[in-house]
């Protein structure tokens, strides 16, 4: 392994790292992320749980059939176990190498970094050494099931058992004492590491902490249920779905509602458009009392996994839905009715952005067309159409390119009543060229490369900055 240096002070941020040590490493590194992957014995995962918890993983573990097998398959042989399982998929934006294979990673950001994948392997493990260690002290662990947050109580509660049993197993593995019969800590787990393939350089930390929630979104996508699907059965998307439907019966034919029943256009990428009316609605807790947060700009592009997990929590949300008799949800918030109304009316405006982008793109000094991206996207002789509507266009544009314009129209929205400030048609038809001739100062730094433009926060900023100026009256 070469050693990477950090701007980070390793002797400062102990405290917030964890060490591990991989068997014969390999190392792959595309784009902006490199994966290390490997071997690690059991003694490492104790440091993990001990600095981590699950706030990365969409999913929380409870133990029950699943870690019971994982517990049974180590017990009755180690030396298979890493061939049975995925492991541990762990993700850090920061890390240093260290000799002799070892690697110090540091967590800035827990809600997107730490344990991506593998929640119940961890789990699993965790209990079986806990288990090990009250055994030795003549204890046993209660057979209750628990969650991941339970387990790290008891966890923390025998921090000193488990010390000892390290303790004891190490002197076994020595021979420096008499060998205490325990079973020990030297059982591999597959582990795979992602993190920034230059973490010194800033905007490539910035692009693989971005796409992290895509990854940890796909990693995870073997849930009996998606998103969607769970979101469309508990009447989340009713209220939407008729709205749609007044406004445009076609849009409302072609949206795929649910995983698998047909329709050519992703329920997510409609939801990641209610966002820019509903993130002006009023603040709302889950049903765990957390607030319900907007996603990022970004993430109308980066992540519409992301924007559709917090619609589910929004709408199903005490504050905006009620239960009915059959399990499902009723919308009774009048704020949320009046954001879904408005929402609707964003597909055929983001259409009409993306019909006059490359006309305006032109008149704006620049060549459209020579753009290698857009030259790529319209290679082949396929019709082209708009998104949502359908209507034959003349070219097609990279997605990237025209998020951040869409985006801009949340500055048209008036947050005390959820209707638009302006007629957003008449809006778009006087101001979108000194928009777009404003915005697209942004595509040379990102060297024209419509996946940079459409993860970048400036591109967010200054188109939302130009739609303000142009209701101002400050712009031409």
């Amino acid at each position: 392994m070469s050693v990477a240096t950090t701007n980070v002070n390793t002797a400062e941020r102990d405290e917030q790292g964890v060490i591990v040590r991989f068997e014969k490493p390999s190392r792959q590194t595309i784009g902006d992320t490199s994966k290390i992957t490997g071997l690690v014995k059991a003694k490492y995962i104790i440091p993990l749980i001990d600095h981590l918890d699950l706030q990365a993983n969409p999913r929380d573990s409870k133990t029950g059939n699943v870690t019971d097998a994982i517990q049974d398959s180590i017990e009755s042989d180690p030396s298979l176990f890493p061939f049975k399982t995925k492991g541990i998929l762990l993700a850090a934006s920061d890390y240093e190498d260290l000799e002799r294979d070892r690697v110090h990673m540091f967590f800035d950001n827990r809600s997107i970094e730490g344990i991506l994948d593998g929640g119940h392997n961890t789990l699993a493990i965790g209990m079986l050494i806990l288990k090990r260690a009250l055994a030795l002290q003549g204890k046993k662990l209660g057979r209750k099931r628990v969650t991941w947050s339970e387990f790290k109580e008891l966890w923390n509660d025998n921090r000193d058992a488990i010390q000892r049993y390290q303790i004891s197993v190490r002197k076994s593995a020595d021979g420096s004492d008499e060998d205490s019969g325990e079973p020990d800590l030297s059982f591999y787990v597959p582990v795979e590491l992602l993190v920034p393939a230059n973490p010194d350089d800033k905007l490539c930390a910035e692009e693989f902490r971005h796409n992290l929630l895509e990854i940890c979104e796909a990693r995870n996508n073997n849930a009996e249920l998606t998103a969607s699907a769970k979101a469309n059965q508990q009447g989340l998307f009713d209220e939407l779905k008729k709205q749609l439907r007044k406004r445009d019966p076609n849009l409302y034919e072609r949206i795929e509602w649910k995983t698998n029943e047909g329709g050519d256009i992703r329920v997510q990428d409609l939801i990641s458009l209610v966002w820019i009316v509903l993130r002006h609605a009023p603040v709302v807790t889950d049903e765990d009392g957390k607030k319900v947060e907007p996603p990022a700009p970004v993430k109308m592009y980066s992540s519409k996994a992301d924007g559709l997990q917090r619609f589910e929590r929004y709408m199903s949300s005490p504050d905006v839905s009620s239960a009915t008799g059959d399990y499902t949800m009723d919308l009774r918030n009048p704020a949320t009715l009046q954001a879904l109304k408005l929402a609707v009316e964003i597909p055929a405006l983001y259409d009409y952005i993306y019909e006059q982008f490359p006309s305006l793109y032109n008149r704006a000094g620049g060549a459209y067309g020579k753009i290698t991206a857009v030259e790529k996207a319209n290679s082949t002789n396929t019709i082209k159409t708009t998104p949502f509507g359908g209507k034959k266009v003349d070219k097609e544009n990279p997605e990237g390119f025209i998020v951040p314009l869409v985006y801009g129209l949340n500055a048209l929205v008036d947050p005390e009543t959820l209707t638009w400030r302006r007629n957003p048609q008449r809006f778009l038809e006087q101001y979108l060229p000194a928009i777009v001739k404003r915005y697209i100062e942004v595509f040379k730094p990102l060297g024209w490369d419509p996946q940079k433009v459409g993860k970048a926060a400036m591109s967010y900023s200054t188109v939302e900055d130009a739609y303000k100026m142009a209701l101002a009256g400050i712009l031409s």
